[in-house]
């Protein structure tokens, strides 16, 4: 999944928005990431694993993984953006990584300086690390479940992000050959989409840029409990 749009070193010089930093929001902010922080969905393991399957709903922004009629997990989700969407259609589980990197996008870092770049664009000098996508659950190449900042409307570059205390959760159900259904809607919208949200992330401050260089996002989450 590509995380981040191409851009030229002049313009990410011009961009201040683009230095990861937890700092930059008001009083407000702080206390909605804690709000955000807070959130978490109940979770069931299942009783025959090879029952499990997953069902997307794109317009919904849910995900809902079920063992035949029961419902384990239902949580939001965020989908790709208009332009970058997420692919439908009926995929299998073929990769989890709980540790997952980036390859192509990510952080550079110099001393207390982090910026969110694409490798090529890295500035000269300084040190780079791949953008981390903790709970990787691939399900065609370059596109998979993983970690990531939710928001109210479609925003990613075609993966569908999970909130960051529901990921753990997530990867333990599902296993290399849980089958996969994306579309624009499912049944389940109706009967168990409408749940509580987190908040949009969109206007919440961002960690600071040593949690993605670093090992603490692949952490930053509650121990996960199952029912």
């Amino acid at each position: 999944m590509k995380h981040l749009r191409p851009l030229t070193l002049a313009s990410l010089a011009l961009v201040a928005g683009l230095f990861v930093s937890c700092t930059n929001g008001t009083g407000s902010s702080s206390g909605g990431v804690a709000v955000y922080r807070a959130y978490d969905r109940p979770a069931k393991l299942p009783k025959n694993p090879s029952a499990v399957r997953v069902k997307v709903s794109l317009s919904k922004q849910r995900a809902y993984v079920m063992e035949g009629n029961e419902p384990l997990l239902v949580m939001p989700v965020s989908v790709g953006a208009p332009g970058s969407t997420t692919p439908p259609g009926n995929f299998t589980i073929f990769n989890k990584e709980a540790k997952h990197r980036a390859n192509t996008h990510g952080y550079a870092y110099q001393g207390n300086k982090t910026l969110k770049t694409m490798l090529a664009q890295k500035p000269a000098g300084w040190a780079f690390k791949g953008t981390p996508m903790p709970y990787w659950c691939e399900f065609k190449p370059n596109f998979g479940f993983h970690t990531g900042w939710l928001k109210h409307h479609p925003c990613t570059h075609g993966c569908i992000r999970m909130h960051e205390n529901l990921a753990p959760k997530f990867f333990k159900i599902v296993k290399v050959g849980t089958p996969v259904n994306i579309a624009y809607s499912q049944p389940e919208d109706a009967t168990l989409g409408n749940i509580p949200l987190p908040p949009d992330s969109g206007p919440l401050p961002d960690y600071d840029g040593s949690m993605y260089t670093g090992e603490g996002y692949f952490s930053q989450h509650k121990t996960p409990t199952f029912n």
